[in-house]
């Protein structure tokens, strides 16, 4: 049986601390929520070091900030779906209280989370999006299969695809955990590295019953653009 993750019950500290890469308001780019206006919350700071990772600004950069300020940015731009990214953004401790807060105030929270820290401390009204790491991202071995436990069906699961070994490895373990009887499964390429039409041949031939998706956002804007 899954187990839920957190209630909510946290203390919330206003003076505590984040280190925080960014904030700003953009058009959702990946998932289910693909194409809508967000509010990104961007951590510094990841212990892994994925191939393909296009956000390494994100691993020393950021400025120190309080959860106060934070929730002023995030309501001063008035915009009720806010994502959470990094970075690794549960690598810091003080993204609970914050996922709480937003929670309890009324916004629709999504967690971009690699998969290799313990998802349990997240409010069960936050919408995971674990992304599981393929072999070509070289981070295979740091996932905790465990999370997978903790999956609610509200969450989502994402495999990001460099190659044929990629997606055989993600659709062995789709089966093994039968992730697309649990939740929503998103499939995307490594951008600039597969041709999407390969893996939506792929995908058809084997009727895999997934949501392939491609970085919405760099294909508006630069790919290498930040804030976006």
């Amino acid at each position: 049986m899954r187990s839920l993750r957190g209630s909510g019950h946290l203390q919330i500290i206003p003076a505590a601390r984040l280190r925080i890469t960014e904030i700003f308001h953009s058009i959702q780019g990946e998932s289910t929520h693909m194409g809508r206006p967000c509010v990104f919350i961007r951590l510094a700071g990841c212990p892994l070091r994925c191939t393909w990772c296009d956000t390494t600004y994100a691993f020393h950069d950021g400025a120190e900030m309080d959860l106060a300020t934070v929730m002023g940015r995030v309501r001063e731009i008035d915009c009720r779906l806010v994502e959470i990214t990094g970075g690794e953004p549960l690598s810091q401790p003080m993204v609970f209280p914050l996922i709480t807060w937003l929670c309890n105030e009324g916004f629709e929270v999504l967690i971009e989370t690699s998969g290799a820290v313990d998802v349990t401390p997240v409010d069960v009204r936050a919408q995971l999006i674990l992304d599981l790491k393929c072999p070509g991202s070289g981070m295979t071995e740091r996932m905790q299969w465990a999370n997978l436990d903790h999956l609610q069906p509200h969450d989502q699961v994402k495999f990001v695809i460099r190659d044929r070994k990629d997606y055989c490895w993600a659709r062995d373990i789709m089966t093994q955990y039968r992730l697309t009887e649990r939740c929503t499964v998103l499939v995307g390429p490594v951008f600039g590295e597969l041709e999407p039409r390969l893996l939506a041949e792929w995908v058809l031939a084997d009727r895999l019953p997934v949501r392939m998706q491609l970085q919405l956002h760099k294909y508006i804007w630069d790919p290498a653009q930040r804030g976006v």
